[in-house]
């Protein structure tokens, strides 16, 4: 893979460079139509594989916010197309990593030392690279390492990317500004979150020792005195990423028990320790004899004990058998809000009703099959005709709660991998929920 030697970091440049990308896919259009005008062939797949590799390298090469935003969207392989979905799938684990001379630049500003200086061996060429770093592989006194290390300018630039490319996916989804701002501001938190990596060494540490009991779950170490701001170092961990995992010869014993391990693992965060990894793209976990391998704490969601209740309420199988209880557990997350009119409140009610019916499925039975396609088709079919009803009904603006994003995040996430696994695993409701039945 070709290395880059730098990357842009003014939001002159890194503007020119995406709106450079679209000159290069509009001129792709041109040729694919002139080509169709003249009665020659042209092939729609490849017009749509060539704009998708344009997107991708300039998301790659930027890396940062782009990349994320890819990264974000391959999480559900059916959101895009084809093209797309392959070519931004990349953005999980292997995106194009920095050269090595600004991996030691890096080192030498945070610890004024080279890596060969901390280290007995450090790999110059990166064994992963992703959206907002790459992974060195490093040894010392008998022991290998996994280094993080931060792309040079990153958390600068996001607030740019995110400027950049907000107006480009609001057009493309049809939204206003005004409607999504909340939510905006929620996944711009997130993401610079993400750029502090002693925070991150911060929660790996304690959400590690705090899941530590879990079956079938393992986390690295990590060490504080070779971490820093920009360089984060743990274990290096052996194993195959969950979704080769899951497309490989796996046994259905097997699936079952990494999903089971994936399941409780978000099931003791979300409803025992109220903080989540809520970055459940398949690179962040590992394989490895049967044992799943939690990587990368940098995206996690802290759960305060008001909003947890009010989301979670909705699990509670007889909430919608009570329409004055469902109403009002609707309007305590501004699902409905005061200024709705009767009918507008009536279809809400049951767009969120048949919604809530499926998604809230598996914590209904004690065991559920995951491999059963016609649960994530079901759940593919309600988001678009869902959003076909917000679309022709009007019910465009600010509705539900911003603290719920990247809970519908995670668990879609969760949901995606395990389908993908086909497991069949052991649920249940959480216990204050079990109590009110």
């Amino acid at each position: 893979m070709i290395e880059q030697d730098s990357i842009e970091r003014t939001r002159f440049s890194r503007v020119a460079a995406l709106a450079g990308t679209g000159i290069r896919v509009g001129v792709n259009y041109l040729k694919h139509y002139g080509r169709r005008a003249v009665g020659s062939a042209s092939d729609s797949e490849v017009l749509q594989e060539d704009n998708a590799k344009e997107v991708y390298d300039t998301f790659s090469r930027l890396k940062g916010g782009p990349l994320k935003l890819a990264q974000m969207l391959s999480i559900d392989r059916n959101l895009l197309p084809p093209a797309y979905a392959t070519q931004f799938s990349k953005a999980q684990y292997s995106a194009p990593p920095l050269s090595y001379p600004l991996v030691a630049r890096t080192f030498r500003r945070e610890f004024g030392r080279e890596p060969s200086e901390i280290f007995t061996s450090f790999s110059k060429n990166a064994a992963h690279g992703a959206s907002i770093g790459q992974v060195h592989r490093a040894s010392k006194d008998g022991r290998d390492y996994a280094v993080k290390v931060q792309y040079p300018g990153v958390a600068d630039s996001l607030r740019t990317d995110l400027r950049v490319l907000k107006p480009i996916a609001l057009s493309l989804l049809g939204l206003k500004e005004r409607d999504v701002a909340e939510y905006l501001k929620e996944i711009e938190t997130r993401l610079l979150e993400e750029t502090d990596y002693a925070l991150e060494l911060q929660r790996s540490q304690e959400l590690s020792s705090q899941s530590a009991h879990l079956r079938n779950v393992r986390f690295a170490t990590y060490y504080p005195e070779w971490s820093s701001a920009r360089i984060l170092t743990m274990d290096w961990v052996e194993g195959v990423t969950l979704d080769k995992f899951a497309d490989g010869p796996a046994t259905q014993a097997e699936r079952d028990a990494v999903g089971q391990a994936l399941w409780d693992f978000y099931e003791h965060q979300v409803h025992h320790l109220r903080v989540f990894h809520a970055d459940p793209h398949p690179g962040n976990f590992l394989v490895n004899e049967g044992q799943l391998w939690v990587l990368d704490f940098g995206c996690t969601k802290i759960l305060e004990e008001v909003f947890y209740r009010k989301q979670f309420r909705f699990l509670d199988p007889t909430l919608t058998q009570d329409s004055v209880r469902f109403e009002s557990a609707l309007a305590s997350l501004d699902i409905l809000l005061p200024e709705d009119d009767a009918r507008k409140r009536e279809r809400i009610v049951a767009l969120c009703e048949r919604s809530i019916r499926l998604l809230a499925t598996p914590f209904w039975s004690d065991t559920f099959d995951f491999g059963d396609p016609a649960f994530m088709q079901a759940i593919y079919e309600m988001g678009e005709a869902n959003a076909r009803e917000q679309q022709s009904r009007d019910l465009q603006g600010r509705r539900g709660s911003a603290d719920s994003v990247y809970v519908h995040r995670a668990y879609f996430g969760l949901y995606s991998l395990l389908s993908r696994l086909r497991a069949r695993v052991n649920v249940c409701l959480p216990g204050w929920i079990r109590s009110r039945e």
